[in-house]
């Protein structure tokens, strides 16, 4: 059991324009016809890859959206040995929590169905690891962050521009205040570094026009 409360992390991979649809290779992530799939493949970068292998490093259980665990359960346990095996190791050690509205099969070792609700689950997971990670899950992501279930939203922002595919912010969505946690960082083929926590309060408007 954690002795103080655990730390829930947001990681995204984004487009300039906000698309953050999986990056990882052509056919991961087709839905809805997306034709980019590896869009982060030209950007690789030893900055970028250092900061993510950090965060996995430190983390103690994931909390992913069912489509996002498929992808994953699909390729990790099978890389156990290789180049990406102290990222695989990792994922096939911590729990793992998946939420879904229905009741899938978890054949990932150590997966285990999120309860239906958010809040409590949420807290439960506090209670019981220091850091948990939501890696990709953009409609899961977008739920926690509209009820400012999280504590850090991390954001990789790629110099691209994609045009259609999923967003973090949909144009529906609910204003939000996001304060600024650390100075944003740039990699060397131009990725941004943004980290923001939920700000208290309305989002509030004022004037900026002149005034004699």
């Amino acid at each position: 059991m954690a002795t103080t409360p655990g730390r829930l992390v947001i990681d995204l991979f984004s487009s300039l324009d906000g698309v953050m649809q999986a990056p990882g290779g052509p056919d991961e992530d087709p839905e809805g016809g997306f034709a980019y799939g590896g869009w982060q493949a030209p950007f690789a970068d030893d900055g970028v890859g250092a900061e993510v292998g950090a965060g996995i490093a430190e983390l103690d259980a994931l909390l992913l959206g069912r489509r996002t665990y498929d992808i994953f359960a699909a390729y990790w346990p099978h890389h156990l040995d290789g180049p990406d095996s102290p990222i695989a190791r990792t994922f096939d050690a911590v729990p793992k929590y998946v939420a879904s509205r229905g009741r899938p099969e978890l054949p990932w070792r150590n997966s285990h169905l999120l309860g239906t609700d958010l809040e409590t689950a949420v807290a439960g997971l506090r209670a019981r690891h220091r850091s948990i990670h939501v890696i990709g899950s953009i409609d899961f992501s977008r739920t926690l962050v509209a009820r400012r279930l999280f504590d850090e939203l991390t954001l990789w922002v790629y110099p691209i521009v994609l045009g259609a595919g999923k967003r973090l912010f949909p144009p529906d969505g609910p204003p939000r205040n996001l304060a600024l946690t650390a100075p944003p960082t740039a990699s060397a083929t131009g990725t941004l570094t943004l980290r923001y926590a939920p700000a208290p309060g309305e989002v509030t408007t004022g004037d900026m026009s002149a005034r004699d």
